[in-house]
Protein backbone atom coordinates (compact mmCIF):
# COMPACT_ATOMS: atom_id res chain seq x y z
CA UNK A 1 0.00 0.00 0.00
CA UNK A 2 1.14 3.59 -1.07
CA UNK A 3 0.44 5.14 2.55
CA UNK A 4 2.04 1.76 4.62
CA UNK A 5 5.45 2.76 2.75
CA UNK A 6 5.47 6.21 3.53
CA UNK A 7 4.94 5.46 6.63
CA UNK A 8 7.63 3.02 6.95
CA UNK A 9 9.81 5.39 5.57
CA UNK A 10 9.14 7.33 8.22
CA UNK A 11 10.08 5.16 10.78
CA UNK A 12 13.34 4.37 9.51
CA UNK A 13 15.83 6.16 11.77
CA UNK A 14 18.50 8.50 9.41
CA UNK A 15 16.03 8.04 6.06
CA UNK A 16 13.85 11.60 5.71
CA UNK A 17 10.11 10.81 4.37
CA UNK A 18 9.90 11.48 0.53
CA UNK A 19 6.93 13.68 -0.71
CA UNK A 20 4.33 11.98 -2.15
CA UNK A 21 4.80 12.32 -6.37
CA UNK A 22 1.92 13.61 -8.15
CA UNK A 23 1.28 12.97 -11.81
CA UNK A 24 2.78 16.94 -14.09
CA UNK A 25 -0.36 18.58 -15.25
CA UNK A 26 0.01 20.42 -18.80
CA UNK A 27 -0.42 24.10 -18.48
CA UNK A 28 -3.61 25.65 -19.58
CA UNK A 29 -3.09 27.38 -23.01
CA UNK A 30 -3.02 30.60 -23.69
CA UNK A 31 -5.64 32.34 -25.16
CA UNK A 32 -5.08 33.84 -29.04
CA UNK A 33 -5.35 37.93 -28.16
CA UNK A 34 -7.71 39.33 -30.71
CA UNK A 35 -6.19 40.77 -33.96
CA UNK A 36 -7.47 44.30 -34.95
CA UNK A 37 -7.67 44.83 -37.97
CA UNK A 38 -4.96 48.06 -38.97
CA UNK A 39 -7.43 50.13 -41.32
CA UNK A 40 -4.94 52.98 -41.77
CA UNK A 41 -3.28 51.74 -44.49
CA UNK A 42 -6.59 51.27 -46.20
CA UNK A 43 -7.70 55.34 -44.99
CA UNK A 44 -4.62 56.41 -46.85
CA UNK A 45 -5.27 54.32 -49.91
CA UNK A 46 -8.65 55.69 -50.26
CA UNK A 47 -8.05 59.18 -51.87
CA UNK A 48 -6.03 58.10 -54.42
CA UNK A 49 -8.51 55.00 -55.13
CA UNK A 50 -11.18 58.01 -55.28
CA UNK A 51 -9.05 59.68 -57.62
CA UNK A 52 -8.71 56.90 -59.85
CA UNK A 53 -12.53 55.82 -59.95
CA UNK A 54 -13.60 59.27 -60.60
CA UNK A 55 -11.15 60.42 -62.97
CA UNK A 56 -9.57 57.39 -64.65
CA UNK A 57 -12.67 54.81 -63.87
CA UNK A 58 -15.86 56.76 -64.78
CA UNK A 59 -14.48 58.78 -67.53
CA UNK A 60 -12.91 55.48 -69.16
CA UNK A 61 -16.47 53.99 -69.10
CA UNK A 62 -17.84 57.53 -70.56
CA UNK A 63 -15.30 57.32 -73.63
CA UNK A 64 -16.07 53.16 -74.28
CA UNK A 65 -20.12 54.17 -73.91
CA UNK A 66 -19.75 56.86 -76.46
CA UNK A 67 -17.99 54.97 -79.21
CA UNK A 68 -20.57 52.51 -79.31
CA UNK A 69 -23.18 55.21 -80.01
CA UNK A 70 -24.91 56.34 -83.27
CA UNK A 71 -26.28 59.98 -84.09
CA UNK A 72 -24.84 63.63 -84.60
CA UNK A 73 -25.05 66.93 -82.64
CA UNK A 74 -28.19 68.12 -83.26
CA UNK A 75 -30.35 65.11 -82.90
CA UNK A 76 -28.21 63.66 -79.94
CA UNK A 77 -26.69 60.43 -79.59
CA UNK A 78 -28.04 56.89 -78.66
CA UNK A 79 -26.31 53.69 -77.31
CA UNK A 80 -26.81 50.93 -80.15
CA UNK A 81 -23.39 48.85 -79.63
CA UNK A 82 -21.85 49.73 -83.21
CA UNK A 83 -19.01 47.90 -82.75
CA UNK A 84 -18.42 48.56 -86.67
CA UNK A 85 -17.40 51.89 -85.45
CA UNK A 86 -13.94 50.48 -84.65
CA UNK A 87 -13.53 48.54 -87.74
CA UNK A 88 -14.30 51.48 -89.84
CA UNK A 89 -11.65 53.90 -87.58
CA UNK A 90 -9.18 51.71 -88.35
CA UNK A 91 -9.41 51.04 -92.05
CA UNK A 92 -9.36 54.73 -92.64
CA UNK A 93 -6.56 56.03 -89.82
CA UNK A 94 -4.15 53.20 -89.36
CA UNK A 95 -1.81 55.22 -91.13
CA UNK A 96 -1.72 57.58 -88.84
CA UNK A 97 -1.60 55.00 -85.90
CA UNK A 98 1.55 53.13 -87.38
CA UNK A 99 3.17 56.95 -87.79
CA UNK A 100 2.89 58.18 -84.35
CA UNK A 101 3.96 54.82 -83.39
CA UNK A 102 7.18 55.17 -85.55
CA UNK A 103 7.87 59.01 -84.56
CA UNK A 104 7.22 58.03 -80.82
CA UNK A 105 9.59 55.09 -80.90
CA UNK A 106 12.83 57.27 -82.34
CA UNK A 107 12.08 59.64 -80.17
CA UNK A 108 12.24 57.28 -77.77
CA UNK A 109 15.42 55.82 -79.03
CA UNK A 110 17.06 59.20 -79.32
CA UNK A 111 15.89 60.14 -76.25
CA UNK A 112 17.66 56.66 -74.43
CA UNK A 113 21.08 57.31 -76.79
CA UNK A 114 21.08 61.34 -75.44
CA UNK A 115 19.74 60.40 -72.13
CA UNK A 116 21.94 57.91 -70.73
CA UNK A 117 25.22 59.34 -70.77
CA UNK A 118 23.83 62.36 -69.45
CA UNK A 119 22.09 59.99 -66.10
CA UNK A 120 25.48 57.94 -65.59
CA UNK A 121 27.56 61.50 -65.69
CA UNK A 122 25.22 63.09 -63.04
CA UNK A 123 24.92 59.67 -60.75
CA UNK A 124 28.57 58.77 -61.09
CA UNK A 125 30.97 61.77 -61.78
CA UNK A 126 29.39 65.07 -61.45
CA UNK A 127 29.81 65.23 -57.55
CA UNK A 128 29.40 68.16 -55.77
CA UNK A 129 27.44 69.70 -58.86
CA UNK A 130 25.11 66.99 -59.03
CA UNK A 131 21.91 69.35 -58.25
CA UNK A 132 22.74 71.93 -60.36
CA UNK A 133 23.13 69.66 -63.28
CA UNK A 134 19.62 67.92 -62.40
CA UNK A 135 18.14 71.74 -62.34
CA UNK A 136 19.16 72.32 -65.51
CA UNK A 137 17.38 68.94 -66.65
CA UNK A 138 14.20 70.11 -64.93
CA UNK A 139 14.34 73.34 -65.97
CA UNK A 140 12.46 73.27 -69.01
CA UNK A 141 9.06 72.19 -67.12
CA UNK A 142 8.91 75.65 -65.62
CA UNK A 143 8.02 76.82 -68.99
CA UNK A 144 4.83 75.83 -71.13
CA UNK A 145 4.95 73.08 -73.73
CA UNK A 146 3.91 74.94 -75.83
CA UNK A 147 6.57 77.72 -75.98
CA UNK A 148 9.16 75.28 -75.90
CA UNK A 149 7.81 73.62 -78.96
CA UNK A 150 6.98 76.75 -80.67
CA UNK A 151 11.11 77.80 -79.75
CA UNK A 152 11.81 74.78 -81.78
CA UNK A 153 10.27 76.63 -84.87
CA UNK A 154 12.88 79.21 -84.19
CA UNK A 155 15.81 76.33 -84.37
CA UNK A 156 15.06 74.91 -87.12
CA UNK A 157 14.00 78.10 -89.42
CA UNK A 158 15.97 78.53 -92.41
CA UNK A 159 17.56 81.65 -91.12
CA UNK A 160 19.43 79.68 -87.91
CA UNK A 161 22.80 78.80 -88.28
CA UNK A 162 21.52 75.04 -87.68
CA UNK A 163 20.08 74.58 -90.71
CA UNK A 164 22.45 76.79 -92.65
CA UNK A 165 25.90 74.37 -91.21
CA UNK A 166 23.03 71.61 -92.04
CA UNK A 167 23.05 72.26 -95.87
CA UNK A 168 26.62 73.03 -95.87
CA UNK A 169 27.67 69.90 -94.67
CA UNK A 170 25.02 67.63 -96.68
CA UNK A 171 23.06 67.00 -93.55
CA UNK A 172 19.77 68.14 -94.89
CA UNK A 173 20.64 65.87 -98.34
CA UNK A 174 21.00 62.82 -95.93
CA UNK A 175 17.79 63.13 -94.19
CA UNK A 176 16.27 63.86 -97.60
CA UNK A 177 17.69 60.92 -98.95
CA UNK A 178 16.26 58.96 -95.71
CA UNK A 179 12.89 60.17 -96.41
CA UNK A 180 13.17 62.35 -93.08
CA UNK A 181 12.36 65.91 -94.82
CA UNK A 182 10.84 66.65 -98.23
CA UNK A 183 13.46 69.45 -98.91
CA UNK A 184 16.78 71.18 -97.97
CA UNK A 185 14.63 72.61 -94.92
CA UNK A 186 15.08 71.03 -91.41
CA UNK A 187 11.07 72.77 -90.57
CA UNK A 188 7.85 71.21 -91.16
CA UNK A 189 9.16 67.91 -91.66
CA UNK A 190 9.35 64.62 -90.07
CA UNK A 191 12.67 65.29 -88.84
CA UNK A 192 11.42 68.23 -86.66
CA UNK A 193 8.50 66.21 -85.91
CA UNK A 194 10.98 63.74 -83.74
CA UNK A 195 13.27 66.09 -82.99
CA UNK A 196 10.62 68.11 -81.05
CA UNK A 197 9.61 64.63 -79.24
CA UNK A 198 12.69 63.53 -78.11
CA UNK A 199 13.59 67.52 -76.49
CA UNK A 200 10.21 67.53 -74.48
CA UNK A 201 10.24 64.10 -73.37
CA UNK A 202 13.86 63.84 -73.01
CA UNK A 203 13.74 64.55 -68.89
CA UNK A 204 10.94 61.64 -68.36
CA UNK A 205 13.90 58.86 -69.51
CA UNK A 206 16.92 61.08 -68.04
CA UNK A 207 15.51 60.78 -64.44
CA UNK A 208 14.78 57.36 -64.14
CA UNK A 209 18.03 56.43 -65.51
CA UNK A 210 19.68 58.74 -62.76
CA UNK A 211 17.37 57.25 -60.23
CA UNK A 212 18.79 53.14 -60.86
CA UNK A 213 22.37 54.89 -62.27
CA UNK A 214 22.86 56.54 -59.14
CA UNK A 215 22.60 53.56 -56.59
CA UNK A 216 25.19 51.57 -58.69
CA UNK A 217 27.64 50.39 -56.08
CA UNK A 218 31.18 51.51 -57.45
CA UNK A 219 32.34 48.73 -56.05
CA UNK A 220 30.94 46.37 -58.48
CA UNK A 221 32.73 48.33 -61.30
CA UNK A 222 35.87 47.72 -59.49
CA UNK A 223 35.48 44.13 -58.81
CA UNK A 224 34.64 43.88 -62.56
CA UNK A 225 38.25 45.69 -63.23
CA UNK A 226 40.22 43.24 -60.77
CA UNK A 227 38.62 40.70 -62.86
CA UNK A 228 40.69 41.61 -65.84
CA UNK A 229 36.64 42.95 -67.69
CA UNK A 230 37.59 46.10 -70.39
CA UNK A 231 35.28 49.40 -70.10
CA UNK A 232 33.07 47.73 -72.67
CA UNK A 233 32.88 44.32 -70.64
CA UNK A 234 31.57 46.04 -67.40
CA UNK A 235 29.25 48.41 -69.07
CA UNK A 236 27.55 45.39 -70.78
CA UNK A 237 27.95 42.55 -68.15
CA UNK A 238 27.46 45.21 -64.87
CA UNK A 239 26.27 49.29 -65.64
CA UNK A 240 23.49 48.06 -68.07
CA UNK A 241 21.77 44.92 -66.34
CA UNK A 242 21.62 46.78 -63.06
CA UNK A 243 20.39 49.86 -64.52
CA UNK A 244 17.79 48.19 -66.58
CA UNK A 245 14.89 48.87 -64.53
CA UNK A 246 15.72 52.70 -65.07
CA UNK A 247 15.68 51.89 -68.61
CA UNK A 248 12.55 50.38 -68.85
CA UNK A 249 10.89 53.01 -66.79
CA UNK A 250 12.44 55.84 -68.73
CA UNK A 251 11.33 54.59 -72.19
CA UNK A 252 7.79 53.74 -71.00
CA UNK A 253 7.03 57.41 -69.84
CA UNK A 254 9.24 58.74 -72.60
CA UNK A 255 7.09 56.53 -75.92
CA UNK A 256 2.88 56.35 -74.45
CA UNK A 257 2.56 60.32 -73.91
CA UNK A 258 4.82 60.98 -77.55
CA UNK A 259 2.25 58.06 -79.44
CA UNK A 260 0.04 60.52 -77.73
CA UNK A 261 1.22 63.86 -78.53
CA UNK A 262 -0.60 66.32 -81.05
CA UNK A 263 1.19 69.64 -80.57
CA UNK A 264 4.69 68.73 -82.14
CA UNK A 265 3.25 67.62 -85.17
CA UNK A 266 1.04 70.20 -86.11
CA UNK A 267 3.49 72.85 -85.24
CA UNK A 268 6.23 71.88 -86.35
CA UNK A 269 5.21 69.45 -88.88
CA UNK A 270 3.00 69.44 -92.25
CA UNK A 271 -0.29 67.60 -93.62
CA UNK A 272 2.27 64.31 -93.94
CA UNK A 273 3.39 63.74 -90.90
CA UNK A 274 -0.20 64.20 -89.23
CA UNK A 275 -0.51 61.49 -85.87
CA UNK A 276 -3.00 60.31 -84.62
CA UNK A 277 -3.49 62.88 -81.57
CA UNK A 278 -3.94 65.18 -83.93
CA UNK A 279 -6.46 63.25 -85.83
CA UNK A 280 -8.90 62.80 -82.40
CA UNK A 281 -8.26 66.17 -81.63
CA UNK A 282 -9.85 67.55 -84.62
CA UNK A 283 -13.03 64.57 -84.35
CA UNK A 284 -13.50 65.38 -80.86
CA UNK A 285 -13.17 69.52 -81.15
CA UNK A 286 -13.69 70.01 -85.21
CA UNK A 287 -15.42 67.24 -86.67
CA UNK A 288 -17.41 66.78 -83.73
CA UNK A 289 -18.19 63.13 -84.72
CA UNK A 290 -17.44 61.55 -80.78
CA UNK A 291 -18.51 58.19 -81.45
CA UNK A 292 -15.86 57.87 -84.08
CA UNK A 293 -12.46 60.04 -82.16
CA UNK A 294 -13.95 57.59 -78.88
CA UNK A 295 -12.95 54.62 -80.92
CA UNK A 296 -10.25 55.54 -82.17
CA UNK A 297 -8.84 56.52 -78.63
CA UNK A 298 -9.76 53.17 -77.74
CA UNK A 299 -8.15 51.37 -80.79
CA UNK A 300 -5.23 53.42 -79.71
CA UNK A 301 -5.09 52.46 -75.95
CA UNK A 302 -5.21 49.06 -76.66
CA UNK A 303 -2.38 49.06 -79.01
CA UNK A 304 -0.34 50.85 -76.39
CA UNK A 305 -0.92 48.75 -73.63
CA UNK A 306 -0.68 45.30 -75.71
CA UNK A 307 3.07 46.56 -77.06
CA UNK A 308 3.58 48.08 -73.37
CA UNK A 309 3.11 44.38 -71.50
CA UNK A 310 5.13 42.75 -74.29
CA UNK A 311 7.98 45.10 -73.87
CA UNK A 312 8.19 44.56 -69.96
CA UNK A 313 7.40 40.59 -70.11
CA UNK A 314 10.70 40.74 -72.99
CA UNK A 315 12.64 43.64 -71.07
CA UNK A 316 12.16 40.82 -67.67
CA UNK A 317 10.92 43.54 -65.25
CA UNK A 318 7.59 42.45 -64.85
CA UNK A 319 7.12 44.42 -61.67
CA UNK A 320 7.18 47.55 -62.87
CA UNK A 321 3.31 46.60 -64.65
Amino acid sequence: MPALSWWTNVAEPGVLPSAPTRAPQEAPPLAEPRRRRNWVPYALLLPGLLWLVVFFVLPMITLGSQSLQEGNVDDGYVFTGNVGIYVEAFKQYWPQMVRSIIYAGSATVLALLLGYPLAYFIAQKAGRWKNVVLVLVVAPFFTSFLIRTLAWRTILSDDWFITQWARKLHITDLLQAVGLTNNDSLLFSQFAVIMGLTYNFLPFMILPLYTSLERLDPRLLEAAGDLYASPWQTFRKVTWPLSLPGVVAGTLLTFIPAAGDFINARLLGNTQTTMLGSVIDAQFLRVLDYPLAAALSFIMLLTIVTMVTIYVRKAGTEELL
